[in-house]
């Protein structure tokens, strides 16, 4: 398997730091401001930057998690079943400026349904859309306002986010799969 690193636990540091700047630009009271962290390193990504904004801003904005496994356009037709994780949402959405954290955006499939999924929830002022990694190759029209990095991958290529919350390391790898046995990715 031919694997390239990225990003450094340095580096992901760095990304967490200019996110939490970058959210409290966008707005003149952070009143209204929620991080919402899509399953899994969603998440956690989140709630570093919630830490950070904490830290540096003195404000403790709301937070929440959100799985969007049940509003996947393709989740029926996967031939195993779905792995469902929580989603807590403490608050009330109406009136937030909403930013949703992903790990990485690739085809926007997953980013259209955490907007299906936020909308059950109630009305939110605004939401803006945060990813680590932009791999590239939409398939709908969805994109970021707020990159970590864009890194124009091959198809057989795949993006590995690593975070010590869950893994053994803070990393970002590009996998190629195509020199995986079997062409499976984990």
């Amino acid at each position: 398997m031919k694997q390239a690193r990225l990003l450094s636990e340095i580096d992901l540091k760095r990304i967490f730091e200019r996110f939490a700047h970058q959210f409290t630009e966008s707005y003149d009271s952070l009143n209204s401001l929620a991080i919402i962290g899509m399953q899994t390193r969603g998440v956690y990504i989140a709630r570093r930057v919630h830490a950070s904004i904490k830290e540096h801003f003195g404000v403790d904005v709301p937070f929440g998690v959100l799985d969007v496994t049940f509003f996947r356009d393709d989740f029926r037709s996967k031939m195993k079943m779905p792995e469902v994780r929580v989603t807590d949402i403490p608050f009330d959405l109406y009136g937030k400026d909403i930013i949703l954290v992903d790990d990485v955006l690739y085809t926007g499939r997953t980013a259209r349904s955490a907007l299906d999924a936020l909308m059950g929830f109630g009305r939110p002022a605004s939401i803006k859309f945060c990813c680590l990694i932009d791999r590239g190759h939409r398939e709908l029209p969805i994109t970021s306002d707020f990159t970590g990095l864009y890194v124009p991958t091959h198809i057989t290529e795949e993006v590995q986010v690593k975070l010590k919350e869950i893994d053994t390391e803070d990393a970002v790898y590009v996998v190629d799969r195509g020199s995986m046995k079997g062409g499976d990715a984990v």
